[in-house]
């Protein structure tokens, strides 16, 4: 192929089948909106549904939204998830693990009541999602796995220990994926949001110290929007990504050069 080969095309996702995890809440359902926008059909595993407008959103845009009540971190069922996105979708190309929690608390109260419900969500459910799909996608010789990662990746976290050690965790699990996965055209790659308005950082956006004190870090002087990540979602889930392996993406405005 040459550079003439190239076409907009490649950033379509007409007749993909993508799960996205906690794809019906916060920057979740971004990602699954996105995802829609660019032609594929969604699949969400959580706890419980939304008021419909996760659905609304995707159906609007023509596509299929199949949703399942599902813990996750339950074992078992994230490949009762997959089997089940394989039966109602016909397969899965794209994995979107966005589910994530943060307790927050100084680090004498940070106990194991915090940590471990943190490390199953973040990071096993991840990992065991990741697993049962790699069984798909590994035959069809093709598929995403989209890793959420964090500021957090790369830097400490004040009162969140668990969630700064989950985060390291999910940026090294792309990365090993990525090394066994990639020779079977696969590709693993991490999104790593910035500070966003969403309701997991409104107790730091309502406090005027932790609110300055994040805005002075941004180079773009604002906390970033769920429509911020949207792009990057569907560019690493297409055929444009085909050579973006094992990559942690900082969708950050600027955050991480200060």
């Amino acid at each position: 192929m040459t550079i003439t080969d190239f076409s907009m095309g490649w950033f379509s996702l007409a007749g993909k089948r993508a799960i996205v995890t906690g794809g019906n809440t916060g920057l979740g359902q971004s990602f699954a909106l996105a995802l829609a926008k660019g032609g594929a059909d969604v699949f969400v595993p959580s706890l419980a549904d939304d008021d419909g407008s996760t659905r609304a959103m995707v159906e609007a845009e023509g596509r299929r939204y199949e949703f399942m009540e599902a813990d996750i971190t339950e074992p078992g069922v994230p490949a009762a998830v997959v089997a089940e996105c394989a039966e109602r979708l016909g397969s899965v190309d794209i994995l979107v693990n966005s589910a994530g929690i943060c307790p927050l608390a100084e680090v004498l109260e940070f106990d194991r009541s915090k940590w471990d419900p943190t490390v199953a969500v973040n990071l096993t459910a991840a990992f065991e999602m990741s697993h049962e799909v790699a069984k798909l996608m590994i035959p069809q010789r093709s598929g995403k796995i989209i890793n959420i990662c964090s500021m957090f990746s790369f830097l400490g976290g004040r009162w969140s220990p668990a969630y700064a050690a989950t985060k390291h965790g999910i940026a090294g699990l792309t990365k090993a994926y990525c090394d066994e996965l990639a020779m079977y055209g696969i590709q693993v790659n991490g999104i790593a949001p910035g500070y966003y308005a969403t309701a997991i950082t409104t107790a730091t956006r309502s406090n005027p110290d932790t609110n300055r004190r994040v805005l002075e870090h941004i180079a773009a002087e604002r906390w970033g929007e769920p429509l911020d990540l949207m792009g990057t979602v569907v560019f690493l889930a297409s055929r444009a990504s085909d050579y973006v392996n094992g990559h942690i993406l900082a969708v950050d405005g600027g955050y991480l050069v200060r």
